[in-house]
């Protein structure tokens, strides 16, 4: 009893307020930061993995305060309504089961045209977690609420059965386009003829999955023309839709096709970057050489991480200042921030490895 009444009368939990501040805004800058990192060509998996590690840190340090950490989250959405702060308001509503909270998050991301840190915070918490929400959220009149849906079963690859075959029809263009996204991934057949009709949609996004998911299933011949158009669009899709192209084969006419784009300067870029995926070293000679010209020179970095991972641990190798490579690459990238291989240094490196027993 003595126990039990020193529980019942036992002073509040102090809360560290500077803490717990602190907490909130590394959470939301990390979950950001590895959120942009994904999306790098290629990602670099282990920096991934080490900014995950340091945000579960943070996540554990709200799930201490619990709701004192409130004030601070609803502050730094307010003045900050980006992905990384919304991820944040996401997380701690469903960790809290809150569903005022989840409600007045998602209204907050409606007024903000801000998605990705919702599906973001769907994708941390375990399907048991999320799992009621999702399933009524799959069957709601509002757009929103069926595309976060979808997201969270692509996060976790749940296969929503049935729901799905509607959901691939969906009206609203954005959760039809993950939809055939998820019936692609989850490889269901039973939907090609579905993913077949939506390669007329209006839409070029809807297109775009449409295709890729049909050349997850094998049926990429129906995709390939819009797929390769897709390839060179310039889009954020771009690179799927290259990857699903040269995945689709057949290998002798993707290199046919990859030729004809190194004779324009606009594509000459998407042919480099598709050749990487073809996971030939053979290519590597021929790719040192890109690097050395500047308007194909940062798809000849990325090419070159794709058939050499293990590269990314010798730091003597790339460059983030164009003016190494020369005038030309200078003038070309300006001020911006982009990653280059140095080809000689390159080449050296191969040499050596390929000297190793």
């Amino acid at each position: 009893m003595a126990s039990v009444a020193t529980q019942l009368f036992a002073p509040p939990r102090r809360i560290a307020a500077e803490v717990v501040r602190q907490h909130v805004e590394q959470a939301a800058f990390l979950w950001a930061q590895r959120d942009t990192w994904s999306l790098e060509d290629p990602p670099d998996e282990a920096v991934i993995a080490e900014i995950g590690q340091r945000l579960e840190i943070n996540l554990d340090g709200l799930r201490i305060a619990g709701s004192a950490a409130w004030p601070f989250v609803d502050r730094q959405l307010e003045d900050f309504p980006d992905k990384g702060e919304f991820f944040v308001a996401g997380w701690m509503a469903i960790e809290q089961g809150d569903a005022k909270r989840v409600e007045s998050t998602i209204d907050a991301a409606r007024q903000a045209v801000e998605r990705r840190g919702l599906a973001g915070a769907l994708s941390w918490h375990k399907p048991q977690k999320i799992g009621k929400l999702v399933r009524d959220w799959l069957g709601a009149h509002d757009a929103l609420l069926r595309y976060l849906g979808v997201a969270a079963c692509a996060a976790h690859d749940v296969d929503p059965k049935q729901l799905l075959r509607r959901l691939v029809r969906d009206p609203d263009a954005d959760t039809r386009a993950l939809s055939l996204r998820l019936a692609g991934r989850l490889k269901r057949t039973d939907l090609a003829q579905e993913m077949e009709a939506a390669m007329e949609a209006t839409d070029d996004t809807v297109r775009l999955w449409a295709g890729w998911a049909l050349s997850e299933l094998g049926f990429g011949d129906l995709a390939r023309t819009e797929l390769r158009k897709a390839a060179t669009a310039g889009s954020p899709d771009a690179l799927p839709a290259l990857r699903a192209t040269v995945k689709a084969g057949p290998e002798k006419e993707v290199r046919a096709w990859l030729g004809g784009l190194m004779r324009s300067s606009d594509t000459a870029p998407v042919a480099v970057r598709g050749i990487g995926m073809l996971v030939d070293r053979s290519v590597l000679p021929w790719l040192i050489e890109r690097m050395r010209e500047p308007h194909v020179a940062e798809a000849a970095c990325a090419a070159f991480l794709e058939l050499y991972p293990e590269a990314r641990e010798e730091t003597k190798l790339f460059t983030v200042d164009p003016a190494e490579l020369g005038p030309e690459s200078a003038r070309r990238f300006g001020d911006q921030v982009v990653r280059l291989a140095l080809p000689d240094n390159v080449g050296a490196w191969c040499v050596r490895l390929s000297q190793l027993p």
